[in-house]
């Protein structure tokens, strides 16, 4: 599953701290729309215990993809639900693409300013490395357009009313279909989701490494 005994010490940290801001971020702009919910039930923290989710951290553990314990909201509470329940899932992708960004200029300014401490193969290059490359997965993954993914609720937000009922309908079988390629591609190593999703990964990975490092990482 790991590269090496390092890979799982150094995964642990980064996944704690993609986890827990992608969460957090969904509570807090909820909050700041008017809804409680998340701050009533301490999930308006930087606990990452609050927020893990096992099988989603598991996920992660072996690969770019996973995710963590739903932050709970409530709509009833926000004066414009269709656009506010879009941006509180907005949220938790864009805090990890900002994450990304804030290890991939620390690498470059490392890099740049003291070369000896990321010296490839070191243990903080291999931290920052996996840092950046696994928020970038969290906000791709979490982006999905398919239920409870924040992009199923990004998407409605971004239907026409009309659309909406029909998208609903139509991905109500859209999770199992998902977990099976989930467990095709993880457990009998098929590589069904990774051919589906490449794609559509790539180029989002390069896009952000590209701005943030000007060139391929």
């Amino acid at each position: 599953m790991f590269d090496n005994p390092i890979d799982i010490i150094l995964r642990f940290p980064v996944i704690l701290i993609a986890l827990t801001f992608h969460e957090y971020a969904h509570g807090w702009v909820a909050w700041k729309l008017g809804d409680n919910t998340a701050r009533n039930e301490g999930r308006l923290t930087l606990n990452p215990i609050s927020h893990l989710d096992l099988f989603g951290t598991l996920m992660l553990l072996a690969g770019p993809f996973g995710w963590a314990k739903p932050v709970p909201v409530n709509s009833y509470y926000f004066r414009n639900p269709k656009r506010d329940i879009l941006l509180v899932s907005l949220a938790g992708p864009v805090s990890n693409i900002i994450l990304a960004f804030i290890f991939g200029y620390t690498f470059r300014y490392i890099a740049m300013n003291n070369p000896g401490l990321i010296a490839q193969g070191d243990y903080l290059n291999q931290f920052l490395q996996l840092a950046i490359l696994i928020n970038i997965g969290i906000a791709f993954f979490n982006m999905i357009p398919v239920p409870p993914l924040d992009g199923s609720k990004i998407l409605i937000g971004l239907l026409p009313n009309k659309w909406i009922p029909g998208y609903i309908e139509k991905s109500r079988h859209l999770p199992i279909v998902f977990m099976v390629l989930l467990i095709a591609e993880w457990g009998l190593k098929i590589p069904l989701f990774s051919t589906i999703i490449n794609p559509f990964y790539i180029p989002f990975n390069k896009l952000i490494l590209f701005l943030i490092f000007g060139k391929g990482f």
